[in-house]
């Protein structure tokens, strides 16, 4: 085990089953179905006098292996750190896991499994952003608990959630929508930018990232330049003429890690010497490893963070971690977190767990990520991490990363 490893600030980056517990339960604490949203007072499923049942798809094979396999590795040294500790007011968690290939019909059929036929209790760490946008419907529909998105979808963005409504999700990640519009803060207040060039992809996460930039370009004032790119195209030489042609001052790759790479390549191909922001989600040493040698000390890219290394509850992640590859990525620490913000939850709602309970305990008062800020889920409050640091990208250090900005709400960033 990894033990006293010190970094600097780093990113990170269905109506089914349901039941009462006054009903007569099968083996997995589980009655008839009573209501609609699963949240009325009393509804529970995947409990057990000795074990809590919960569950996630997540892709540990295919091209997003690197980012679910370290992500699932943090999970799991959590739980077997809980389950060494007893449990969860004597209850024992047991985590049941698929590999949905980041394919959203594969991540739909796991889930419906999840809650139809293993019963769970809750899901945590709900992966990627295809499969989160095609199954996120069904979980407000049946109101299971969903805690921690891995993901940005602004789907999961809700600043008033109610019953029915997505009162039963946590997101804890920032939320692209709210990344977007620091990108425009960052570009003004910390940049001096007028105009901002924005290259973003043609799916949920480019939307997102651009609906925020906008929104926050017009409240300060900002221009902003755009070009569209496909998922993945291996050729983004006119979208990168059309912005460095367009004179802007700072370029926001609006993008997640499929594209990023040739988003980069291209930039540095045709002379760029401008900054370039980019999601946390990209901030990991993968990254930098692909596009070091292209970029040089050309220009400079910054990511979002919303994880500090340098926290002392980091000794005890590395405590449990096991494979030190693994640890030391970002997204192994996610896992973590998700892990974090559920058990908070659990040992709050306290031994009579129900949905209701569990779901009144998050809201109760904020949950402090171990790594990063705190969160307030009270009155609805649904959208994830709202403040940001920012990186550096140096390709000389092993991280691949920098710290370069401490953490900054949009207020802050624009009135330092």
């Amino acid at each position: 085990m990894l033990k006293n490893k010190k970094f600097g600030l780093v990113l990170m980056a269905l109506a089914l089953g349901l039941v009462l517990v006054a009903c007569a339960d099968d083996d997995n604490g589980n009655g008839d179905n009573g209501g609609d949203n699963g949240v009325a007072s009393g509804f529970v499923q995947g409990v057990t006098d000795d074990a809590i049942y919960f569950a996630n798809s997540a892709a540990v094979s295919g091209p997003l292996a690197p980012v679910g396999v370290p992500f699932q590795a943090g999970m799991e040294a959590y739980i077997n750190m809980v389950n060494a500790n007893g449990g969860v007011h004597g209850r024992e968690l047991r985590y049941i896991h698929v590999d949905d290939e980041f394919d959203p019909a594969l991540g739909t059929a796991a889930l419906q499994g999840f809650i139809e036929d293993d019963e769970v209790f809750a899901i945590v760490g709900h992966f990627g952003t295809p499969v989160i946008g095609a199954t996120f419907p069904i979980l407000v529909e049946t109101g299971i608990p969903t805690v921690y998105f891995a993901a940005g979808i602004g789907d999961v963005y809700n600043e008033n959630a109610t019953d029915g409504d997505g009162r039963n999700t946590f997101p804890v990640q920032p939320v692209f929508p709210m990344e977007g519009r620091i990108f425009a803060a960052w570009a003004a207040g910390e940049f001096e930018a007028e105009t901002i060039g924005l290259i973003r992809t043609n799916d949920d996460a480019g939307r997102d990232f651009y609906e925020g930039v906008m929104q926050e370009a017009a409240e300060i004032g900002l221009e902003v330049i755009v070009a569209v790119v496909e998922p993945n195209a291996p050729d983004v030489t006119a979208q990168v003429a059309t912005i460095l042609d367009a004179d802007v001052d700072v370029i926001v790759a609006g993008s997640i890690q499929g594209t990023l790479p040739q988003i980069l390549r291209g930039l540095a191909a045709q002379g760029n010497t401008l900054p370039v922001l980019t999601s946390y989600v990209n901030a990991d040493v993968t990254i930098t490893n692909q596009v070091a040698d292209d970029i040089g000390d050309q220009f400079d890219v910054f990511a979002s963070a919303w994880v500090d290394m340098s926290r002392p509850e980091m000794e005890l992640y590395f405590e449990w971690m096991e494979d030190e590859e693994l640890a030391g990525t970002s997204f192994a620490m996610t896992g973590w977190i998700a892990m974090h913000f559920f058990v908070e939850g659990l040992e709050r709602a306290g031994e009579d767990l129900t949905w209701e309970s569990f779901i009144e305990a998050m809201e109760e008062s904020p949950i402090q990520n171990p790594f990063g800020p705190a969160i307030d889920f009270s009155n609805g409050n649904r959208v994830g991490t709202q403040d940001l640091a920012l990186l550096r990208m140096n390709a000389a250090e092993s991280a691949g990363w920098e710290p370069f900005l401490d953490f900054m709400s949009i207020e802050e960033i624009l009135n330092q």
